[in-house]
């Protein structure tokens, strides 16, 4: 597949609010670069403590390794093998909490193992733990994994109540799961928790912060692109304005653009080695019935960890290891759905899966640590804090290396802590038990939502608040009443998403382009529902509200489907001609789906 060339955009005339707030007042005392989960849990945090915190983020919130990720939230049973106990206790911890904080987007998943032999890696186990090295592939047999879990429960028990794990074998393996491998010896169940919604978890997260400290600023499309007597020049990516910001501590949390920023900003440093990761999206039903709404969790025989779960109606499948070297906005390839196709095979081999059943790849290159000869599935998942002590004219720079999304609460709190230590603050206020955004008061259970609804979503079709519930949370209350305040109308190519509705994401959630609604603000791409004629009613109905003109609303038409169509692996067709709008001559108007 050819890289994605992005379209060029054509700049917007007005400045926008948000950036002129930050040249109207060029200083803060924290400058986060990074608009990833854990840069924004990390400005959610210093909010919270009445610091005064400005971020950017060169892209969209949760565009990069963010977004990109296998939707869990889970301990790292995986990383025992590499002695990460300290990780592994860290993120079942936070993963017991963000079920209790975030429920909202934060659900229980169990997960199941098949196992196959009953001794297999023994020797090799305290091999790889030694080396970090994966030698010749030896799948984990019964005796490993079930050592592997009796250690997880016991990190388990701390914060939450998670069931045990269960052992099962081969009979009652089929009798759960019938499709799986007839030679299956084993089936090992435990819990952890998945997030179907990553990209607004961190909207959330943002939101919260914002909230907390009228001084807290937060802005996306804007980067960092050099220093200037002391303060960060930044870039707003929307208009080409460049101003300087200054700040006592500038935080680094760029993830595999950790090395690049720094270099941007005046100072080589070789701290980073990510490894890509890409998934697959299905809407294959004979497969979401196959896992019996389990995550299937197993070891392919090249030693590579890989999953299969349901998410709604649609299976994701992943992931790959492999490392990313230089290219730092990967697609997932050919080969490596192959691959996916094969693993389900091996899994489920009377299952078979077409290239037409995809609906959605993405890829992103996780933020690592170098890692020199290491194996990729051995590197670290673990993070440190790099600090870069202030020069006479220069803010002190601090660098995240590392870090992951269950444990990104626990690491916000760390990287807040050194930022106050830095500027001599206390620390007044902790995030381990605050609710984040919409998950405050979140009902549980149907009849919980029924009644939820009914008392807070009065007027509104039950489909709809079910869509408003899922999507903001609680919150939800407050985008009806904003829907309430004008004329509404639901899309005609969805009855998921209204011209209301986006008038509210482009007042209130920093939408810049189109493929930011389709890709970040709902889940309409992620599970293969997005249509010609949609991406154009997206961008007819944000246009007044973000100053296009209709040659911008072109051009943002062209740049969704490109970058759903190549960016993200489909084969779309029938692609409206350049310049032809819906109903225009040439223009085409069926509802075919950009397979994504």
């Amino acid at each position: 597949m050819a890289p994605y060339t992005p379209t060029v955009l054509p700049r917007s005339t007005s400045p926008r609010p948000l950036v002129s707030a930050l040249r109207a007042t060029p200083r803060s005392q924290v400058l986060i670069i990074g608009g990833g989960i854990n840069g924004v849990g990390t400005f959610r945090d210093l909010a919270l403590q009445g610091v005064d915190v400005a971020l950017v983020e060169r892209g969209d919130y949760c565009e990069g390794a963010s977004g990109a990720s296998s939707h869990m939230i889970h301990g790292g049973i995986r990383y025992l093998e590499n002695g990460e106990f300290r990780l592994v206790h860290e993120s079942v911890v936070e993963r017991n909490r963000l079920l209790r904080i975030a429920p909202h987007y934060v659900k229980p998943l169990r997960t199941t193992i098949p196992v196959f032999t009953t001794f297999s890696g023994l020797l090799n186990a305290p091999l790889r733990f030694l080396t970090h090295r994966s030698g010749k592939p030896r799948a984990r047999g019964a005796l490993l994994i079930k050592l592997g879990l009796a250690l997880y429960d016991a990190f388990s028990r701390e914060g939450g109540s998670v069931p045990r794990h269960r052992f099962v074998g081969r009979r009652r393996a089929l009798a759960e799961l019938p499709r799986l491998r007839p030679d299956v010896k084993y089936a090992a169940t435990y819990f952890d928790a998945s997030v179907h919604n990553p990209e607004r978890l961190t909207l959330d997260v943002l939101r919260d912060g914002l909230e907390a400290n009228p001084a807290a600023r937060a802005v996306n499309y804007v980067s960092a692109v050099g220093m200037h007597d002391g303060a960060v020049r930044l870039r707003d990516k929307l208009t080409g304005e460049e101003f300087d910001f200054a700040a006592d501590v500038v935080v680094n949390a760029t993830g595999a653009w950790t090395d690049r920023t720094n270099s941007a900003l005046g100072a080589e440093t070789d701290y980073m080695g990510g490894t890509k990761g890409s998934h697959i999206v299905l809407d294959a039903p004979e497969l979401l019935a196959a896992t019996g709404g389990r995550e299937i969790f197993f070891e392919h025989a090249d030693g590579r960890i890989v999953l299969i779960y349901p998410i709604g109606d649609r299976v994701l499948v992943g992931t790959t290891d492999i490392d990313a070297g230089q290219d730092l906005t990967p697609v997932c390839t050919e080969e490596e759905v192959s691959y996916f196709f094969e693993l389900i095979q091996h899994v489920f081999p009377g299952i078979t899966v077409r290239p037409d059943q995809i609906v959605y790849t993405f890829s992103g290159v996780r933020p690592l640590p170098r890692h020199d000869d290491t194996a990729p599935g051995f590197v670290s998942r673990d993070y440190r804090i790099e600090r870069s002590a202030r020069s006479d004219s220069d803010p002190v720079r601090l660098s995240l290396v590392g870090g992951k999304w269950t444990t990104f609460r626990a690491l916000s709190e760390h990287l807040a802590d050194s930022v106050l230590r830095e500027l001599g603050i206390p620390r007044r206020q902790s995030t381990a038990e605050l609710p984040i955004g919409g998950g405050a008061g979140f009902p549980e259970g149907l009849a919980a939502r029924r009644e939820w609804i009914a008392s807070h979503l009065p007027g509104l079709a039950d489909a709809r608040a079910e869509v408003l519930l899922e999507r903001y949370g609680t919150r939800a209350e407050e985008v009806a009443s904003f829907l309430a305040e004008g004329p509404d109308r639901l899309l005609d190519s969805t009855q998921e998403l209204s011209v209301r509705e986006l008038a509210y994401m482009a007042q209130r959630e920093q939408v810049g382009h189109v493929v930011d609604v389709l890709l970040r603000r709902t889940s309409l791409a992620f599970r293969g529902l997005v249509t010609r004629k949609m991406v154009w009613e997206v961008a007819e109905a944000l246009a007044p509200h973000l100053g296009w003109d209709s040659e911008r609303v072109h051009v943002e038409v062209q740049d969704a489907e490109h970058t759903l169509a190549d960016l993200h692996g489909a084969v779309v067709s029938a692609l409206n001609p350049a310049g032809a709008a819906p109903g225009e001559e040439g223009a085409v108007t069926s509802e075919g789906a950009v397979n994504v």
